[in-house]
């Protein structure tokens, strides 16, 4: 038969119980405090990465927003531009010089840059004249001084291009000066191949006709 355990080492041991219990009790608190805090710390801490995130992502947009503002303000002045001196293509369509006695003529609108670009199968002969010099050039014919091909650019000529296959140049005169005329001869038959335009650019004073 077991011994009976004695009464003070009984409650003893349901001290030891009980305090055990109240200490595991303790910890599980400490433990939910703990977690509690933790979250409460990581909260803020996962709203402040979030906020920065946004901001990132304002940031992106604001440069964006700024490139494009940038962009948009230089097309802006292009079109101004544009719209101020616009340029505009005038004559593109080859054509025949037969022979020494025929003549391509075509007028030079006052007010623009006129960009002479011309191309031939042949030499040909190019001047810039004026109204009176495109007179006197046309006496020089009917007086029998010379052919068309002669006479179209020993008159006088603001400029002149001589035996030449293509031209590139821009004639300014006009942008001052009314009454002037592109004339192209050939000593025999070519096929001329023009890219002739204008750009918008009168000059600063009043427009008037040549004297030349």
């Amino acid at each position: 038969m077991t011994p009976p355990i004695p009464i003070s080492r009984r409650w003893w041991t349901a001290a030891l119980a009980l305090a055990v219990l109240v200490t595991a009790g303790g910890l599980w608190l400490l433990y939910n405090d703990d977690v509690g805090f933790q979250v409460a710390l990581d909260a803020p801490t996962t709203e402040n990465e979030s906020l920065q995130g946004q901001n990132m992502i304002l940031q992106g947009q604001l440069t964006a927003t700024q490139g494009n503002l940038t962009s948009a303000q230089s097309d802006l002045k292009a079109a101004r531009a544009e719209l101020a001196h616009p340029h505009l293509g005038i004559w593109n369509v080859r054509q025949t010089i037969q022979g020494p006695s025929y003549y391509l003529a075509a007028g030079v609108p006052d007010t623009f840059t006129y960009h002479l670009r011309l191309k031939s199968t042949g030499p040909m002969n190019v001047s810039i004249v004026s109204f009176a010099q495109f007179s006197v050039a046309v006496g020089c014919i009917e007086n029998g001084v010379g052919p068309t091909n002669y006479c179209m650019h020993h008159s006088g000529a603001a400029n002149s291009w001589l035996g030449v296959r293509s031209i590139t140049a821009d004639f300014h005169l006009a942008e001052g000066c009314a009454a002037y005329l592109v004339v192209i001869t050939a000593p025999g038959r070519v096929t001329v191949t023009p890219d002739v335009s204008v750009t918008y650019n009168p000059a600063a004073h009043a427009t008037g006709t040549c004297t030349s």
